[in-house]
C-alpha cells in the first residue's frame, strides 16, 4: 500500500502465554455496536508500561509527538458468526478520520482466523478517510448499495464487491502490527471456523489506540 506507513514487531511479548492467562481472568462485554465481539480493558498500569516501551517505535515509524503519546487498549475477542453481522460489519472500516491516531493489533491466538486486511474503495480510490473526503466516501458507498444491494452477511476478506484488498498483515502469533487508524481495514475472519468466547481458544487480540498529546501537561 502506498502513502501509508505500517510497522510490525514479531515476538513482542516475552511471555505471551502469561498474557493469555491474564485475559482469561477478565470480564469481557460488548462495548460498541461496531465491533463483532466482546472486549475487556487492559489494566491502566499495563498500558502505561507498554506506552513507555512503544513510544520510541511510534516516533520512528510515524513521526514524533512533541508532547508524547496517550494510549487506550483492550483485550478483544471476535465472537459474532457471519449470520449475525449487521450491515456496517460487512464492510471495511476506519477507527476515525484523524491520521494522527495510530492503532495496534497484537495477535494472541492460534486459530484459522487470519490477521488484518487493508482496502481501497473501488468507486473513489480512497484508502484512508479524512474529514474532508468522508462525505465523498459515504455517498459513493450509499450509491453502490442502493444500486447493487448490501454484501451478504459475511466477514470482509477480499473486499468484493465494493472494495479491493491492498495489503495484508498475516497476524502471526505474538506479532504486533501498527497502522494509522484512518486507513480502511478489517479483520480477516474465517467464517466457517469456530469463534470461541474463551480467550484461551478464540481469536484473542489486544487492540490499542495511540494519540499524540496536544500540549505538555502542567505539573501541580
Amino acid at each position: 500500500m502506498q502513502n501509508h506507513v505500517f510497522a510490525s514487531v514479531v515476538n513482542i511479548l516475552s511471555s505471551p502465554t502469561q498474557v493469555i492467562e491474564a485475559a482469561t481472568l477478565q470480564k469481557f462485554a460488548k462495548i460498541t455496536p461496531q465491533y463483532p465481539g466482546v472486549r475487556a480493558p487492559l489494566p491502566q498500569s499495563v498500558s502505561l508500561a507498554w506506552l513507555n516501551e512503544l513510544s520510541p517505535l511510534l516516533d520512528t515509524a510515524f513521526g514524533s509527538s512533541e508532547h508524547g503519546w496517550e494510549m487506550q487498549a483492550w483485550f478483544s475477542l471476535v465472537t459474532a458468526g457471519p449470520g449475525d453481522l449487521i450491515p456496517m460489519q460487512r464492510f471495511p472500516h476506519v477507527d476515525g478520520t484523524d491520521a494522527r491516531q495510530l492503532a495496534m493489533m497484537l495477535y494472541l491466538h492460534d486459530t484459522p482466523h487470519g490477521g488484518t486486511g487493508f482496502f481501497r474503495q473501488r468507486s473513489t480510490g480512497l484508502e484512508a478517510l479524512t474529514d474532508a473526503n468522508f462525505p465523498r466516501y459515504r455517498q459513493a458507498l450509499e450509491n453502490d448499495v442502493r444500486t447493487n444491494g448490501l454484501p451478504p452477511p459475511a466477514y470482509v476478506t477480499d473486499g468484493e464487491p465494493y472494495f479491493e484488498r491492498t495489503h495484508v498483515c498475516e497476524g502471526a502469533f505474538n506479532q504486533a502490527f501498527f497502522y494509522r487508524g484512518n486507513v480502511l481495514h478489517s479483520g480477516l475472519i474465517d467464517g466457517s471456523a469456530e469463534l470461541s468466547p474463551d480467550p484461551a481458544r478464540g481469536r484473542l487480540t489486544i487492540n490499542a489506540f495511540f494519540r499524540p498529546i496536544e500540549q505538555a501537561q502542567m505539573g501541580s
